[in-house]
């Protein structure tokens, strides 16, 4: 990294190390060389390395295939049909030594070619690297837990590439890295466990690392070759593999009494997940052929962390689900929940791994296990409704979300905080602080320091240096999240659950009051139907008697019809108040069973004449019975008039047109005589009369060709 004035503030030093632009340095490693060809061409255009000396005096301008030779300019041509970079199996002999060739396709139209000397230092010696690459990921395979992993990775890993030091280093949440494994001379300081800040690799080089993964530094103490001609100096050198290192970096390592380094990074899922660091006390190179070894091992690792978590993940999730089953059922059942959750306050709170659990509700705390007092509880639960609106809160450091809560650390450094959909219920879990003996490697506050040159320099210090970490607890899971959100969806359907009981309840007991109410009512209404009954029948009787003593004709004749219209009404009367008619009733029915009521009293012959084509309608019990009053009296007109005494056809007929209804009274006979027509004030007319006006309607006379039809029309309900 060039030389800058240093910063007042060593944050800024560190942002500013974070923008060096290290993917084009302009130079290599000179233990290498570096060719630029034209991609349509195929001709050098620039180089970078001991060219003259080591490959040919005249290289620039030179076709590929004349400095390579033929073979393998062919082969390079043919890597570069894909994307990426491309190992060659032929290595290129140079004036005294062969080099092993990779070729890589850059932006633009060049091709870059790198050369690096062919050193013998594989552990499979003359075996196949394939047989030992297949051998070391079994390995992998048949470790227990992602500890014994990390530790066989750290011995494979230093047996492949002979450095003194081999150390499986991952990255952390705030991008600082923890060395998990580590494969070392005995004589040699441990790391193991020890934290690096995230200032020792920056963003752009985290980026590089998924990008270029692996990356080799021979010997700290190269003086860069650069690139020439000059105009190529701004040339992206990401993928070469000999790119020369930021003088910070090196630095750094010099701090650390480190002369070769090589790393090789562990991408999981696309992410970098960390690298394996090798570090040596004397220069050390890895060839071509061993990195692209490591590459695949690290791959091979990858695939086996991800395996190992995500078994841990599953026997995560089948434990908290065997929680909730024997839980959820017990919460589910009938009843106030709040109760039931404080008895099951012990396994809730087991349930998530917290060291408290606190039900808040109305404004009361009931609490379990190690929990801050009740006040506290109550503020917590508060802030939590009025800051996420209602959804879930989680932190494994509660004081940084509420600073007030500082003092609360011993029992509430880390806080799930449930509240319920409804009912105003909140479920507090609570982690007590953990206090963390952080050992760092050097101080992580002195990362860069200031020489009296004005040169920003990296830390020099990498002895343990222990910080004591307060205000955290354990964190939360994501499964533990998520098993927290199916228990809200569950109490939230048993609160749910429980009101509809409630409601239920309630309104089965207005139906068993309307239902008493209702055979109340109908217990009134027989009652009153008896006397009636008994009325009528006394009247009947009445009107018969005085019919069979009336000397004239015609009079007699009046009291006959009178009692023949009081017993209609009787009938209608009697065949309405059932026990299975109140309120509401089906016309057709019940018109079917008063005409059937009828045919009985008019004998066989009038029996087998009526006919009915009824649509049921259902319809308010007061208009049914002036429905029925008004169908007796059509039926009885047309038994008098049509036939002249005698029997004959009578068809009965109901039908439905939107919200309103037609009835048709239809007969065969002679029609309506002259002898029929009366004044409007007869006992039948003024009844009719009276009922077309209760019931809204209108009733027609029509010829039936032969016969009469009566045809009445009349809204369903009022």
């Amino acid at each position: 990294m060039a030389t800058r004035p240093v910063a007042t503030d060593p944050e800024q030093d560190i942002t500013a190390c974070d923008r060096e632009p290290i993917h084009i340095p302009g130079a290599i490693q000179p233990h290498g060389l570096l060719l630029v060809a034209d991609a349509a061409t195929q001709r050098i255009v620039a180089g970078a390395g001991n060219i003259e000396d080591r490959l040919a005096p005249e290289w620039l301008d030179r076709p590929l295939s004349e400095l390579l030779g033929q073979d393998v300019a062919k082969m390079v041509a043919a890597m570069l049909i894909g994307p990426g970079s491309a190992v060659a199996a032929v290595p290129v002999d140079g004036s005294n030594e062969a080099f092993s060739v990779t070729a890589h396709r850059v932006a633009g139209e060049r091709v870059l070619i790198e050369l690096e000397p062919s050193i013998a230092d594989a552990p499979w010696g003359r075996g196949s690297p394939l047989a030992w690459l297949d051998a070391a990921a079994t390995s992998f395979e048949r470790t227990g837990d992602l500890s014994m992993l990390f530790d066989r990775a750290a011995t494979t890993f230093r047996l492949l590439t002979g450095f003194d030091r081999v150390m499986v280093y991952r990255f952390l949440d705030e991008d600082a890295g923890r060395v998990v494994a580590e494969a070392r001379a005995p004589e040699l300081q441990s790391f193991l466990h020890h934290h690096f800040p995230a200032s020792d690799i920056p963003k752009q080089a985290r980026a590089l690392y998924v990008r270029n993964r692996t990356r080799c530094i021979p010997d700290i103490g190269y003086v860069p070759a650069p690139l020439r001609p000059a105009g190529f100096e701004t040339l992206d050198l990401s993928d070469v593999a000999l790119r020369s290192v930021s003088p910070i970096h090196l630095r750094y390592l010099a701090n650390m009494g480190v002369v070769a380094s090589a790393s090789i990074s562990i991408v999981k899922d696309g992410v970098l997940w960390g690298m394996v660091a090798c570090h040596h006390h004397s220069p050390r190179r890895l060839s071509a052929e061993l990195r692209a070894a490591a590459a695949a091992l690290a791959g091979g690792l990858a695939r086996q962390i991800r395996a190992r978590e995500e078994a841990e993940l599953y026997r995560e999730r089948l434990r908290l689900r065997a929680a909730e089953d024997g839980i959820l059922p017990r919460v589910v059942g009938p009843g106030d929940i709040v109760p039931v959750i404080r008895r099951l306050m012990p396994d809730l709170m087991t349930m998530l791994g917290g060291t408290g659990f606190a039900i808040v509700h109305g404004g009361k705390v009931h609490d379990h296990g190690i929990c801050p007092p009740a006040l506290a509880s109550l503020d917590i639960a508060q802030t939590v409704i009025a800051r996420t609106g209602g959804e879930l809160f989680v932190t494994h450091q509660l004081a940084d979300a509420m600073p007030e809560t500082a003092p609360l650390a011993a029992t509430a450094s880390g806080v799930l905080a449930l509240p319920l959909v409804d009912g105003g219920i909140t479920l507090l879990w609570f982690r007590a602080e953990q206090v963390e003996e952080v050992e760092w490697a050097g101080n992580p506050h002195k990362s860069v320091a200031a020489t009296p040159d004005a040169t920003l320099t990296p830390r020099a210090s990498f002895d343990s240096w222990r910080e004591t970490v307060r205000g955290r607890s354990r964190r939360w899971t994501m499964e533990e999240v998520e098993s927290a959100h199916r228990l809200r969806r569950a109490l939230h359907e048993a609160s749910q659950n429980h009101r509809l009981r409630g409601l239920n309840s309630a309104l089965q007991r207005t139906l068993d009051d309307k239902e008493a109410l209702l055979q109340q009512k109908d217990v009134l209404m027989k009652e009153v139907d008896h006397r009636v009954q008994n009325s009528l029948q006394l009247v009947s009787s009445f009107l018969s008697l005085q019919a069979k003593a009336a000397g004239d004709p015609h009079v007699r004749e009046q009291l006959n019809e009178a009692q023949a219209r009081l017993s209609a009404v009787a009938l209608v009367h009697r065949r309405l108040y059932r026990d299975d008619q109140i309120h509401t009733v089906d016309l057709a029915r019940y018109l079917e069973e008063l005409v059937g009521d009828m045919r009985q009293s008019m004998g066989r012959d009038w029996s087998a004449m009526m006919r009915m084509d009824l649509t049921p309608i259902l319809m308010p019990t007061d208009r049914a019975i002036n429905l029925g009053l008004v169908t007796t009296e059509l039926i009885i007109n047309a038994t008098k008039y049509a036939y002249d005494g005698a029997a004959g056809p009578v068809t009965i007929t109901l039908e439905q047109y939107g919200n309103r209804l037609r009835l048709i009274v239809a007969d065969e006979g002679r029609g309506k005589g002259d002898d029929e027509v009366d004044d409007g004030r007869g006992f039948g007319s003024r009844m009719m009369a009276a009922m077309m006006q209760r019931l809204s309607g209108t009733i027609e006379y029509d010829d039936n060709q032969p016969g009469l039809r009566a045809i009445v029309i009349a809204p369903i309900a009022d």
